[in-house]
């Protein structure tokens, strides 16, 4: 989170450092010419800004939202483009503009008290408004990057908070800031940032079809680069450096880093000389000075050791606010009158004042409505407010080609049996959206995102046949996600191979069980902890199996939390309960009765195996619950009874859920060609984690492990488990199929 929460406090607090210096330069000008009275129409057109800023943010939220996801990844990457160019221009602009910015200011300020309330609201709301804008387009641009808005918002919240504290203390003249400096080296890096937002732009035009090349990588780092390690994330989230890219990006970011960062030095260095030539009212230190109350010397004209006039005092602030800015100053004259800048307000006959709250309201209800009528008109509408019927006489009735984009479809059964019903390409029976369980009588929403292509409805009603509507064609371009369907036959193949192999195992298990039982029976307690381990990894690896083998699990493998008597109930057994004994000192005649039972139990689900009824939707599922009952159990530490061997059955986990993704391949290679390379890199990347802490013969126990090593193997399993998620799904026996 706060890696990517970095680059936003960054914007944050420069575009907040920005915005809060005009607005000292705009309450100085007025408090100087005697117009407090007008404050609060700056501080109207400031509240007008921030709205508008947070209405623009609305948009770009809620908008992005309802396209497609190939259009979202083209919309994202176009506005992360225009962010960079924003940016470079803000960058440059505040190095060339800081010196004569509150000289500039305070002019059409001066304008603005001449010409009425309207005017001078309009140049606050103007100031601050293209600082607010930009804030919210970077913080939009970077949340996306990031997949998370919490880090983002989180850092820009931070930096404008701090923006607000730094530019009271200039104010006050409690501060004192070389503001050329701090706009220098922010400028700098937000340079680097834009090189690396550059580059994720251009990636996701390129996953969007606007650019060519999206599968001409430059490097492919993903197999030795660990994802989750702290230096790869912080380079992630900081500058959008990658363990892929693409030549387009390496060109784009290596591009604009070139160019810009050399255009920007060089430009520092003029400021740099013209500074050094003389320019008169900047400190020689090149600090800005601020004021406030502070005392000032006496005005000229005044007799020493009098009260200064108030106006002399607001003139010292303007002064030192305009210093903050980097304006040379002239000082006032002596002769000049208190009031001297201010412009009389010309009489006007008595008419009825307007609330003083309404317009600071309407300036921010305006733009929120405006932002929701956006919002509304832009998110498609269901197709045309249809409901579509489901049943077998009149599946997909009222189906009319939808436009473009999310569509929220209202399904109603108007038959007399609960059915299923998918959104499909007719052509491959591909699987766009689906409702289970729908009852007769009853309406439910289906969301899909709708793409060019072909549609249909296909009905499934329980004991019935499947109804498919007549198709309709959506035309555009192809882009929307869609799931082949996996029938009961496609997973015959798996099942029967993995079967092979837990038969196998199980013939292993007992042999090895029997060996764990006669060591024990012979006293050799030494050699009985070797081949417990052994014997616990082989039933370990066939964890997609579990819910196959029924009662047998909980009497081979079970743990004793729940039970009454704890590691000393009667009714724990199995490897758990001679584990406890071999490691706390128990005697050969205390454990020989446990190892004699774990042995028959073990040799009793052998037998018992080839007559049990193994779902085949089992197969997918166990592809991501055995790793993560391994993090939830094994990596904590809540299994060992004593022998410190957590990793070991980690590994066999692994081991296991390696053989399964082995028989489901071919299934998985067909719907999602890109997930099995990065699930093996995955496995490669946990498993040299693993062998790590093996030295010796000997495992490292999960309580003695450093916290970077612990970091890391949870990391990697934490996102070998993301990586996994889609599979149950992708697998999933649909009637559809």
């Amino acid at each position: 989170m706060w890696d990517d929460a970095f680059p936003s406090f960054l914007i944050g607090l420069r575009e907040g450092l920005e915005a809060g210096l005009i607005v000292s330069v705009l309450v100085a000008t007025l408090v100087r010419a005697g117009a407090k009275s007008r404050l609060p129409q700056v501080w109207t057109g400031v509240l007008a800004a921030i709205a508008l800023s947070l209405s623009f943010g609305a948009v770009l939220t809620f908008t992005a939202a309802s396209l497609s996801s190939t259009a979202q990844e083209a919309f994202g990457g176009t506005l992360s483009i225009v962010a960079v160019a924003f940016v470079t221009a803000m960058v440059f602009w505040m190095r060339r503009s800081a010196r004569n910015l509150a000289g500039e200011i305070k002019e059409k300020v001066t304008e603005a008290l001449a010409m009425g309330a309207g005017v001078l609201v309009l140049t606050s709301f103007l100031a601050v408004g293209r600082e607010g804008l930009e804030t919210a387009l970077f913080l939009w641009t970077t949340a996306r990057a990031a997949n998370e808005s919490a880090g983002p918002l989180a850092g820009a919240g931070v930096g404008l908070v701090l923006a607000a504290g730094l530019c009271w203390g200039l104010y006050r003249r409690v501060l004192r800031i070389n503001l050329t400096r701090f706009f220098t080296v922010t400028g700098a890096v937000l340079v680097v940032i834009a090189a690396g937002v550059l580059g994720y732009g251009l990636r996701d035009l390129q996953e969007g079809g606007v650019l060519p090349g999206g599968t001409a990588y430059a490097f492919d780092l993903s197999g030795s680069v660990d994802a989750g390690s702290w230096y790869s994330t912080l380079l992630q989230g900081v500058l959008n450096l990658t363990p892929t890219m693409t030549w387009l990006q390496v060109a784009g970011y290596a591009g604009y880093l070139a160019v810009v960062m050399t255009l920007f030095v060089r430009g520092v260095s003029g400021v740099r000389t013209a500074r050094g030539a003389g320019a008169a009212g900047v400190a020689p230190d090149g600090r800005a000075v601020a004021a406030g109350p502070a005392p000032a010397g006496p005005a000229e004209g005044a007799a020493p050791g009098r009260p200064q006039p108030a106006a002399a005092a607001h003139a010292a602030s303007a002064a030192s606010v305009s210093a903050s800015a980097g304006e040379d100053v002239p000082p006032r004259s002596g002769n000049a009158a208190p009031n001297q800048s201010a412009v009389p307000a010309p009489a006007s006959p008595r008419t009825r004042r307007r609330p003083a709250w309404l317009l600071p309201v309407a300036v921010v209800v305006v733009p929120a409505v405006l932002a929701g009528l956006v919002v509304a008109l832009a998110r498609p509408k269901p197709s045309g407010g249809e409901t579509v019927a489901v049943s077998e006489t009149d599946c997909g009735q009222g189906f009319t080609a939808p436009r473009p984009g999310r569509q929220t479809f209202q399904m109603r059964n108007t038959g007399d049996k609960t059915s299923e019903v998918y959104l499909i390409d007719p052509a491959t029976n591909a699987v766009y959206g689906e409702i289970e369980g729908l009852a007769p009588g009853t309406t439910r929403d289906l969301v899909a995102t709708v793409a060019g292509g072909s549609y249909a409805w296909r009905c499934v009603p329980t004991d019935g046949k499947a109804v498919t509507s007549k198709a309709v064609r959506v035309a555009g371009a192809a882009g929307s996600t869609a799931v082949v369907p996996v029938s009961e036959r496609d997973l015959a193949a798996p099942l029967k191979a993995y079967r092979a192999y837990v038969d196998r195992g199980l013939a292993t298990l007992v042999r090895l069980t029997r060996r764990l039982d006669d060591d024990i029976r012979s006293g050799h307690l030494d050699t009985a902890r070797t081949d417990w381990l052994t014997a616990h990894r082989t039933y370990a690896s066939l964890g997609a199996a579990y819910g196959t083998f029924e009662d047998f699990d909980q009497k081979i493998n079970g743990r004793p939390d729940g039970l009454p008597g704890g590691v000393h109930d009667k009714d724990f057994t199995g490897f758990h309960r001679v584990e406890y004994g071999l490691w706390h000192g128990q005697s050969a005649a205390q454990l020989k009765g446990p190892a004699q039972q774990l042995a028959d139990n073990a040799d009793g689900l052998r037998k018992a195996f080839p007559h049990q009824d193994f779902d085949p939707s089992d197969l997918p599922l166990r592809a991501h619950e055995i790793l993560e009952n391994t993090l939830q159990f094994e990596l904590t530490g809540d299994t060992d009874q004593g022998s410190g061997t957590g990793l070991a059955t980690a590994d066999a986990n692994l081991a296991g859920t390696r053989e399964l993704l082995t028989v489901l391949r071919p299934l998985l290679t067909t719907r999602a060609p890109h997930l099995l390379p990065t699930v093996d890199a995955d496995i490669a990347r946990l498993q040299a984690l693993l062998d790590s802490e093996h030295r010796a013969g000997r495992w490292t126990p999960v309580a003695r492990l450093d916290r970077t090593a612990k970091a890391r193997i949870d990391g990697a399993t934490g996102q070998l488990l993301e990586d996994l998620s889609p599979v149950p799904d992708l697998l999933e026996i649909r009637k559809s199929a």
